[in-house]
């Protein structure tokens, strides 16, 4: 089993259509565990009982967006630096500073391309091979 197949990703969006094209594209890369949240209360409580390895989240969600969700697990032990993408739609700098400044890993622009999502994970993880 390689490296990729080892990761687990969580996908935290609350349109289906975006999920399921982060899914593809992580495929795509070899990533096959995969595991859903529709909002950031719920992938918190996920994240909180059977922590993943990387997190990608929209910023725009119900209950708790994108931002609270990665400050949340910032402060939780074992989630602290599990390494978190934030998915946004508009290229908003007053966004792109709060992110950085919680500790978010980077900013992915939707729609989100393979050979982005590979170039962002690797400026993290390193080869993906």
């Amino acid at each position: 089993m390689s490296f990729v197949q080892h990761l687990k990703v969580m996908i935290v969006d609350d349109h289906r259509t975006s999920r399921l094209l982060i899914y593809e594209a992580l495929t795509q890369l070899g990533i096959t565990q995969v595991v859903y949240a529709v909002d950031g209360e719920q992938a918190l409580k996920q994240m909180m009982a059977t922590p993943c390895h990387i997190v990608i989240s929209d910023f725009n969600m119900p209950k708790l967006d994108g931002l609270q969700l990665l400050k949340a697990l910032r402060s939780y032990g074992p989630t602290k630096k599990t390494p978190f993408f934030i998915l946004t739609g508009k290229g908003d700098r007053a966004l792109v500073q709060q992110a950085a400044a919680a500790g978010a890993n980077n900013i992915l622009a939707k729609p989100i391309t393979v050979p982005v999502l590979r170039k962002t994970l690797e400026a993290v993880l390193g080869p993906l091979q």
